[in-house]
């Protein structure tokens, strides 16, 4: 099940699975990555743990503790409503449509490119 997690982000889905404080495990770190002595010195990174699952989050978006905090929430309830829903939860359901819908705008600029190409090819044939 461990790709499904992967699904979680920033989605719009709204019939999650609860998460209730007392199964959470909050910690707060250092950063990493860009910005120097802001990141470098500052605990403003996130980690936020679901015992029960033993399922992750580090979630260092923004300078804001506070911010960071309800992201990471979000995205754990993503990736935990997955977790036990696996291919029936919405997050799921959701990035498979993004996923149809990106291959089908693929595909069809494929096939205008070859239109394109094709009229081309006549413009020059009748040119001669």
């Amino acid at each position: 099940r461990a790709p499904l997690l992967q699904a979680a982000g920033k989605n719009n889905s709204f019939n999650l699975l609860g998460l209730s404080e007392a199964e959470l495990k909050e910690q707060f770190v250092r950063g990493d990555g860009p910005g120097g002595q802001a990141t470098n010195k500052t605990n403003n990174c996130v980690v936020l743990k679901h015992i029960p699952s033993g399922i992750v989050v580090k979630c260092h978006q923004t300078r804001s503790v506070e911010q960071n905090r309800k992201i990471a929430r979000e995205i754990l309830q993503e990736k935990v409503d997955l977790f036990y829903k696996g291919e029936d939860s919405d997050v799921f359901k959701e990035k498979k449509a993004s996923e149809k819908k990106k291959q089908e705008k693929k595909r069809r600029a494929k096939e205008n490119l070859e239109r394109k190409k094709h009229f081309k090819e006549m413009q020059q044939l009748h040119k001669k």
